[in-house]
């Protein structure tokens, strides 16, 4: 059970991650939607707290990363 909410919780986080179209907007929307599965992935294991913290700066990271490909993506194709 606990392997199928930390699949799901991943896949969510990933997906909300490309809804922005800027940096901030990227990187904010991968936090949140980090600290949010990462309180759900944590509640099991008895600390929500911690895994919201850790979820949200993974998102983050996450969703810079995601920004940082769709920009170089951008450049090499000339915009859109």
């Amino acid at each position: 059970m606990k392997q199928i909410l930390t699949i799901a919780a991943i896949a969510l986080t990933m997906g909300l991650v490309g809804c922005g179209t800027t940096t901030a907007s990227r990187t904010a929307t991968g936090a949140v939607g980090g600290a949010a599965a990462g309180a759900a992935i944590g509640s099991l294991s008895g600390d929500a707290g911690k895994g919201a913290l850790i979820g949200g700066a993974a998102g983050a990271v996450g969703g810079a990363l995601y920004d940082s490909h769709m920009k170089e993506k951008e450049r090499q194709s000339g915009g859109y």
